[in-house]
């Protein structure tokens, strides 16, 4: 027997919770799901409101478009209402600047926690903001008609909504580098092809492709998961005889935990 439970919805961002399975979905289609510092802080929110049980999280975003990235608003001279303008920030000193990042990044931190699974259903345009946030994912699920764009460079700033590190690891420093300064759209077939989707299908079938995942990602046991999520995340920085060697301790701690000898 399954609950639905509302936990979060404010700010163009909801969270419920079914099980073991948490959906995280942007409700402004309106503007295309644009995004906003209050966006970001509910989308920080949501991600410390999820229970324990939580093993999935499906971020998704209403109608068209999964998000169209920052609200044309921020580039107005005056910004968002009680929020500090480009000039504000541009104003301020280093700490000062670099804290107001370091907060709006943290929307975009928690979906690579250890304990989760994360997977982004896109649709539509997914660029700037949008395409980082999907990028914060593990997994990434597409509909044929997806564009993503990193537009941040062609605007004269960066992409500094934690993408850059996820976008090198998935389609190399070359083709990243090559998709931020041009600021080019990418569509399903090359998502795919380079990494960057696992799977494109038609757009009526996206609910039932991500429901299908989902439900083979909670097949295996949760310790397992977690201990290959772990092995998996961190191959990249480790030597090759330093990923043998945490393959044998993650090993040795599951052996022990089957065998009912763990503490």
């Amino acid at each position: 027997m399954t609950s639905m439970a509302h936990v979060l919805d404010k700010d163009g961002v909801r969270l419920t919770v079914e099980d073991a399975v948490a959906t995280v979905t942007l409700t402004n289609p309106a503007k295309r799901n644009a995004q906003s510092p209050a966006l970001w802080r509910a989308l920080t929110e949501a991600g410390r409101s999820l229970p324990g049980n939580v093993r999935v999280v499906v971020l998704r975003g209403e109608g068209a478009s999964f998000s169209a990235g920052l609200d044309r608003q921020a580039f107005t001279p005056e910004g968002f209402d009680g929020e500090p303008s480009f000039l504000d920030l541009a104003r301020g000193g280093d700490a000062e600047l670099d804290a107001v990042i370091a907060e709006y990044q943290e929307g975009f931190t928690w979906w690579r926690r250890p304990d989760l699974i994360t997977v982004a259903a896109v649709q539509g345009h997914a660029i700037g903001a949008g395409f980082q946030l999907a990028l914060a994912c593990d997994l990434r699920v597409v509909t044929e008609d997806v564009q993503f764009a990193m537009r941040e460079t062609s605007l004269g700033l960066v992409p500094d909504l934690t993408g850059t590190h996820p976008l090198v690891g998935l389609v190399g420093y070359a083709r990243a580098l090559e998709i931020c300064v041009t600021g080019r759209y990418i569509h399903a077939d090359e998502a795919v092809r380079t990494g960057l989707a696992n799977l494109a299908v038609p757009a009526e079938e996206l609910d039932s492709a991500v429901t299908d995942l989902v439900g083979a990602l909670l097949a295996a046991p949760r310790d397992a998961v977690i201990e290959t999520k772990a092995l998996l995340r961190g191959a990249s920085e480790r030597t090759y005889e330093d990923q043998r060697a945490a393959e044998r301790a993650g090993q040795a701690r599951r052996l022990r935990d089957l065998a009912g000898l763990s503490d």
